[in-house]
């Protein structure tokens, strides 16, 4: 069984290991011990609410619990740029025109900007090797969906992700050799991982501040501006899928996009519903296709547990939900969960429920 849980210090290891395996391009979990034990320490101290509401950062462990180890990993962040500055750059256009001369030119153009200051974010999601089939990348992203609602107190109304910007093999970035570098004495990959590890003072400092004339730069890195790498193009469709739009917003190093969505527009939240857990001693098979899968949430704060269930299993006023699973939710009977779909197409029992009870 797969199972959603906050992560724990004993993750540690398993982190790592991905970490490595991810290569370049992923700087917000580096193949570093003791920052992703920093990170692993900041996440406890948000569940357990030990830290103010708008410096939480929460990270959801994806367990295998046969192999009784962590395959996965995706975060949110409360809030950022409250504590170091967030840059974005913003597409917008500057017209020059002269009625004597009869010109009229609109130039496209890179602004620097702080606009996503104070907006919750999701990120660091990476999953093993091993477990990348059935619907397991799904649940491990749109599972932070129905936290962000269920908790929404301790979130902005919207929330935004960054996408991964076009890089090569060698992780060189287009945008970054054009741009970046004539500001900075340091490899695409050094400024990156600055950036994602919260150094992020030198943007600051070495970024100029005045807008970027687009057809100054050469065509390769224009070409590339709002646009995501290869690997990253599943995650995009994905959150297309749950009503992300781009927001005329990319990263300031690769110039990957930013999408952003209002919480209670995201699809995962529009079409759940509650149930009460009926706990069943039948036996039940768990190993249906995805698109008969619905994830099932306990709704704890603190102890937050996401699994999936056959539709079958969802009844008019209560959800039938085994023992083992109970066990793993950490629910009882007349305990009170989340559902919603898995995956996108179709019709599902879950829509026509939901559209009945909206």
């Amino acid at each position: 069984m797969l199972v959603i849980r906050p992560i724990q210090d004993s993750d540690l290891e398993d982190l790592y290991v991905m970490a490595q395996g991810a290569g370049k391009g992923l700087t917000s979990l580096p193949a570093n011990r003791e920052l992703l034990a920093k990170k692993i320490r900041r996440a406890t101290e948000s569940f357990n609410q030990r830290s103010a509401p708008e410096a939480g950062m929460y990270l959801f462990a994806l367990e295998d619990t046969v192999l009784k180890k962590c395959v996965g990993i995706s975060g949110i962040e409360a809030r950022v740029g409250l504590e170091e500055v967030f840059y974005n750059y913003r597409l917008s256009t500057t017209v020059n025109a002269s009625r004597e001369l009869g010109v009229h030119v609109r130039t496209p153009t890179l602004n620097l900007n702080n606009d996503m200051t104070d907006t919750t974010e999701i990120c660091s999601l990476l999953l093993s090797d091993t477990h990348r089939k059935g619907g397991n990348g799904l649940l491990l992203s749109r599972s932070r969906f129905m936290y962000l609602d269920d908790f929404g107190r301790h979130f902005s109304e919207k929330v935004f992700a960054e996408m991964r910007g076009v890089s090569d093999a060698n992780g060189q970035s287009p945008l970054w050799d054009a741009l970046g570098r004539r500001f900075f004495d340091m490899e695409f990959s050094e400024a990156d991982y600055l950036s994602g590890v919260g150094n992020k003072s030198f943007i600051a400092e070495l970024m100029p501040k005045f807008p970027i004339y687009l057809p100054l730069l050469p065509a390769d890195a224009r070409a590339v501006i709002g646009c995501v790498h290869d690997n990253t193009a599943p995650a995009l469709r994905m959150l297309q899928a749950e009503g992300f739009n781009f927001n005329g917003q990319v990263d300031i190093f690769d110039g990957g996009p930013v999408v952003e969505a209002f919480i209670h527009n995201v699809r995962t939240v529009r079409e759940s519903l509650n149930r009460h857990v009926l706990i069943s001693r039948k036996s039940v098979d768990l190993d249906v296709p995805s698109e008969e899968r619905v994830m099932v949430s306990n709704r704890s704060f603190r102890d937050f547990r996401v699994t999936t269930l056959p539709m079958h299993c969802i009844n008019p006023d209560t959800v039938s939900v085994p023992a083992e699973v109970a066990e793993a939710l950490q629910v009882t009977s007349g305990d009170v969960v989340r559902l919603a779909p898995l995956k996108d197409g179709g019709h599902s029992p879950i829509q026509s429920m939901a559209s009945r009870s909206a």
